[in-house]
């Protein structure tokens, strides 16, 4: 099992949420089990994201689709504050 977590910033966390829920098809097409988004406290456009995957190599294709970063930049994301990072179960 593989679990990422994406963190960023959004232009309007409501337009940004629009957007990630109408990709719940995609997100469960490529193999996410689980997800869940956070917001920071004090700065409700700073947004944390997290993704369950079966495996490594579903996740990193995910985040390689090319839809996907479209829909990310279509939702405000700041592509310079982007930071997102794989965990594997130990």
């Amino acid at each position: 099992m593989t679990i990422t977590f994406v963190q960023h910033r959004v232009s309007d966390y409501d337009a940004w949420r629009r957007v990630y829920d109408s990709v719940g098809e995609l997100q469960r097409g490529s193999g996410v089990t689980d997800e869940s988004v956070y917001r920071a406290e004090g700065d409700p456009n700073s947004v944390l994201v997290m993704h369950r995957f079966g495996s490594s190599q579903e996740a990193h294709s995910f985040f390689e689709r090319a839809d996907l970063r479209q829909a990310m930049q279509d939702a405000g994301v700041d592509a310079g504050s982007l930071r997102l990072e794989f965990y594997n179960e130990a």
